[in-house]
């Protein structure tokens, strides 16, 4: 496949790390010299400079016979204009759009982006993945990751094992026989800084971070045997009533169990506008690292404190007062993936990181096949899939057991009919049957090649 990537800031060059090692043609468009030379020097992928909404740009990047076109730089009039010049003068059938800002977001503008108008096949809005990744982090409590898949039947739940976790060097094949009835599987392990998939004869150790398949009805018992609480969040503190923040708030507003949120946001204006658009919500205008302010907003009585302003630096050290005078959980934004090592050495429970939720998204939208879902992990070193198997694919009818997938790929769930299915050896995958699966970055080609990927793409 032949894509462009417009914009070659962390967004666009995950994305083109990505698609480059799946042996993809891929050409990165940006006006900035220096960021096209990192990406051409460090990925296998052809580079212009130019505006990438610039006809003649586009037509040097190779857009006559291009597939796909990916318009991810930091002004979302660029990457519309660019879509629009992608449609009208070269004919590219799949255009996708970063969009940042709300006002284009909004249902009553959706003819806007129909072909005959603002041609543009699939929208991102960051802000949106981002607001519904703190919810998710918020109803998982103890996890540091969570992603819904399967329609929300199936979660992904990240867990950082303590001390007293029960079941501590315990080999895995003896976990699933403990526990037999239970529909969850541990499907990667991080430990001292390395990402593997784990083998049944593996335990798991004190420190280590897991990566935990569990049918949504038994999330609740998955937290418990791995030493988790499952306190449910009833007030909150939302440091930040940026679009993010004014987000999950609203959100918790519609929900059927009354939660108590406090929004508290430094700038007057942004403050303001929150105040008039949530109903029950209390909005604080001031310094989210103001102790008396977090005083006033009750942080001491706080299930969580949700650290989501503009400002890495902000969130992170928000979080931590917040903590200290007794807020029982952090979740923080961090843009910058060079301070997550700091979360441990912080106490900070959770972080939400814009950049991955964004190409996770992008992914969704771009992996060939019948890919239903795609969720990032870390710094994009595993890859989360979720597929309708195809009659074509070399996995269709047969069992697990006879199944040769590569040793960082683990088949995490599978779905029949209306019935989620823990897989074990004997379990025949069938087609039409809907997999999860957790992969290596490395093996991402070959379970694309599994899944037969090319047979049913555009």
């Amino acid at each position: 496949m032949k894509v462009i990537i417009c914009g070659a800031g962390q967004v666009g060059w995950q994305i083109a790390r990505h698609l480059a090692n799946e042996k993809n043609d891929v050409t990165i468009v940006d006006n900035n010299v220096e960021l096209v030379r990192r990406a051409t020097d460090t990925l296998d992928v052809l580079g212009v400079a130019g505006f990438a909404s610039y006809p003649d740009v586009l037509d040097r990047a190779g857009a006559r016979d291009t597939d796909m076109i990916i318009a991810a730089t930091h002004s979302d009039e660029v990457n519309m204009v660019t879509c629009q010049v992608a449609h009208s003068i070269f004919g590219i059938t799949r255009k996708i759009a970063r969009l940042r800002a709300q006002n284009y977001m909004s249902p009553i503008y959706s003819d806007l982006y129909r072909r005959e108008h603002l041609p543009i096949d699939v929208i991102i809005s960051p802000e949106r993945e981002v607001a519904e990744a703190a919810l998710q982090r918020l109803a998982a409590p103890a996890t540091f990751d969570t992603e819904s898949f399967m329609d929300g039947k199936l979660q992904l739940l990240g867990l950082h094992l303590g001390a007293d976790c029960p079941v501590l060097n315990t080999p895995l094949r003896q976990l699933t026989d403990l526990f037999s009835t239970l529909r969850a599987l541990v499907v990667g392990v991080r430990r001292e800084g390395s990402l593997f998939a784990p083998e049944p004869a593996d335990q798991l150790f004190a420190d280590d971070q897991i990566y935990v398949f569990a049918h949504v009805e038994d999330v609740d018992r998955t937290l418990e045997i791995f030493g988790k609480s499952t306190k449910k969040q009833d007030r909150i503190v939302i440091i930040g009533g940026g679009n993010v923040g004014l987000g999950v708030a609203r959100q918790l507003e519609g929900r059927a169990r009354r939660v108590r949120a406090k929004v508290i946001e430094r700038d007057r204006a942004r403050a303001e506008h929150a105040a008039d658009a949530l109903e029950r919500t209390i909005v604080l205008h001031g310094d989210g690292m103001d102790i008396d302010l977090l005083n006033e907003a009750g942080i001491e009585r706080a299930d969580a404190v949700l650290a989501v302003t503009d400002d890495d630096k902000t969130n992170l050290l928000a979080s931590v007062r917040a903590k200290a005078v007794g807020c029982e959980m952090a979740i923080c934004l961090v843009n910058d993936p060079s301070l997550v090592p700091l979360m441990g050495p912080l106490d900070i429970d959770a972080y939400i990181n814009p950049r991955a939720t964004t190409v996770s998204s992008i992914l969704r939208h771009i992996r060939h096949g019948r890919v239903r879902g795609v969720y990032s992990i870390g710094d994009a070193e595993a890859e989360v899939i979720e597929a309708q198997v195809l009659s074509t694919s070399p996995i269709s009818g047969r069992m697990v057991r006879d199944i040769d997938f590569p040793e960082g790929v683990l088949l995490g769930a599978v779905r029949k009919g209306d019935r989620i299915v823990k897989p074990t050896g004997g379990t025949r995958i069938e087609e039409g049957d809907v997999i999860a699966l957790f992969s290596l970055s490395a093996d991402v080609p070959e379970v694309e090649r599994l899944l037969q990927v090319s047979v049913d793409f555009f």
